[in-house]
């Protein structure tokens, strides 16, 4: 869920919820503003994009290009919101013949007067699908991808240490909600990673790089997506 300017462009529908509002982004896919905190879940220069550009390229592809033999991956991402991580994951999952286990943390569920107008192309006949899963139950999706939605902020939210290979980074900017972005959980998704394991985000403040490094994270900072500066990556080496 990441924040950017009103475009002019943008198509902006009525929907049954006081604080959000449906748009169509510059790829032709949905994405919504949070009125309340003024904030995008996606770019709007195109959602789909970005987030294959963020999540599944240097996230999902650039981890199995380190571990080529690895066949089963556990994701963990830090905002379900309207869903499209997961759905583009399915995708990857399908595509790479890769066991997915996809576990993901939201604390403001969309309702159904919300998500069954979402639109992502190839990929919105799951859309209902992923969002009628019942919270802290494990779903099989399909033989290669399982999904369990944890109803809980990253602060409550417990697992063992060493236990995913990747995180999905994509809550709301640290100028619209700085908590989740506090070392102190930072420090929570270092210690669920595995060995090598990569977090990923649209993110590059300055503090985040720095609070990153000092947990003990080597990072990247790479070339963002849809016209924003730059990105990171994170990876557990030690």
């Amino acid at each position: 869920m990441i924040p950017s300017n009103t475009e002019n462009d943008n198509k902006k529908a009525s929907l049954k919820s006081p604080n959000l509002e449906l748009i169509t982004t510059g790829d032709g896919s949905s994405s919504l503003l949070n009125t309340e905190l003024n904030d995008f879940y996606h770019s709007t220069k195109g959602a789909i994009r970005e987030s294959l550009y963020v999540y599944i390229e240097q996230g999902l592809d650039y981890f199995k290009k380190i571990d080529t033999s690895c066949k089963h991956i556990k994701i963990l991402e830090i905002g379900f919101g309207t869903g499209l991580n997961a759905l583009l994951a399915i995708n990857w999952a399908k595509n790479n013949s890769c066991l997915v286990d996809y576990e993901s943390l939201e604390t403001h569920p969309l309702p159904a007067a919300i998500y069954t107008q979402l639109q992502f192309k190839n990929w919105s006949k799951n859309v209902a699908k992923i969002h009628q899963c019942e919270w802290g139950v494990t779903h099989s999706i399909n033989k290669v991808f399982k999904l369990t939605k944890h109803s809980a902020s990253l602060e409550n939210f417990k697992q063992m240490a060493s236990y995913y290979d990747i995180i999905f980074f994509d809550a709301f900017s640290p100028s619209k909600q700085p908590s989740i972005w506090y070392q102190s959980n930072l420090k929570k998704c270092f210690n669920y990673l595995k060995k090598n394991g990569v977090l990923v985000t649209y993110c590059a403040k300055g503090q985040f790089k720095r609070d990153l490094i000092a947990i003990g994270f080597e990072i990247e900072t790479l070339p963002g997506a849809m016209g924003k500066w730059e990105m990171v990556r994170a990876q557990k080496v030690n």
